[in-house]
Formats: structure tokens, sequence, C-alpha cells
């Protein structure tokens, strides 16, 4: 499965960004689909994600503020980032896994500065 992130920019802080993660084939096998970040010098750590089982979870720093979605016609996740902080400038990644297997995206930056 190849992904394909899109959407990131330079964006005030407060400002919304919608960010968008095309996924090669069908996203129903999936087991969990997510997206994760990483800011510079720091780990990448998820931000959202969501199983076969349950709806999305999010990390607490962007509860409240950040949606995840799926449309499956489309084989497309977004997420959705509103009241953007300075500290929410990182390189977005969308995840996919099957079973014992991992997919990635290249990744899209996103800034949040004034």
């Amino acid at each position: 499965m190849q992904l394909v992130e899109s959407g990131g920019g330079l964006v005030q802080p407060g400002g919304s960004l919608t960010i968008s993660c095309v996924a090669s084939r069908t996203l129903l096998q999936a087991d969990t689909v997510a997206w994760f970040r990483q800011a510079p010098g720091k780990q990448r750590e998820y931000v959202a994600i969501e199983s076969k089982i349950s709806g999305p979870s999010y990390t607490d720093s962007v509860k409240g503020r950040f949606t995840f979605s799926v449309d499956n016609a489309k084989n497309t996740v977004y997420l959705q980032m509103r009241s953007l902080k300075t500290e929410d400038t990182a390189v977005y990644y969308c995840n996919v896994r099957e079973g014992s297997r991992m997919y990635w995206g290249q990744g899209t930056q996103v800034t949040v500065s004034s």
C-alpha cells in the first residue's frame, strides 16, 4: 500500500488546516489508520488513531481541536486541525496497519508561526 499526504503548509497560531492522506487501495482491510507527527529533535508521536472496532482517539494535546475522519469511498484519511498552536509544528505522517504490516506516507510539513 502507498500513502500520499498533502495539505500541509504555513498557518498562523489560532488558524485551521486540513491535511489528507490518499491510499493506493481500500482502507477497509486496515486494522488501524492513524496520524503521527514528528517535530524537530523529537520522537514521532501518535496524534489520532482509529481501529476496526472503535472510533477515533486522540492524544491529549489535540483533543477538542483536531478531528480524524476516513472517507472509504475515496480511500482517504483526513485530519482537520483547528486552533493551531506553535507546538503543533511538525511533519505529519499517515499510518496504516494491516496485521503485521505497517505502511507510512512520506509526510507533510505543518508549520504554525506568526
